[in-house]
């Protein structure tokens, strides 16, 4: 990881922070319709449309890539009932995703690593989705 790779994932390790304070949360759950501490911009009706969409079910496997704080990918998990692995570098994040996820009761079917979507320690189609919501923007 570069300097400026390294400064990018220190700013969103410091956002996962904030994000957790009750202010912040209540912003997030009236603009979003969801409460993760996210810093997407992905709505609950566009999550629910994902999850539609992705069809998945117990027994699935979905990939949350450069989830950050867990949304949505944890969320796709609890309406489907599917397991999920969640990958991004901020360890901030993922910290608030492992705690989101024993809240939200999917902890046992949730895995999270430490990863770059530019290198992916994972064998190719393993996953029967993948997400990657507002990595790109």
């Amino acid at each position: 990881m570069d300097d400026a790779e390294r400064a990018r994932v220190e700013e969103l390790d410091r956002q996962y922070r904030l994000g957790e304070a009750p202010a912040r949360r209540r912003v997030e759950q009236a603009v979003l319709g969801s409460d993760y501490g996210a810093t997407s911009y992905t709505t609950l009706p566009q999550a629910t449309e994902l999850a539609e969409r992705l069809q998945l079910g117990p027994g699935g496997l979905l990939l949350d890539l450069g989830t950050g704080s867990g949304w949505p990918g944890l969320y796709l998990a609890v309406v489907s009932g599917c397991r999920v692995v969640l990958a991004d570098q901020p360890v901030e994040g993922l910290r608030v995703a492992r705690q989101r996820a024993m809240e939200d009761g999917v902890a046992e079917r949730c895995g999270l690593v430490r990863a770059s979507g530019v290198l992916l320690p994972f064998r190719s189609q393993v996953f029967d989705a993948i997400t990657h919501t507002d990595v790109l923007c």
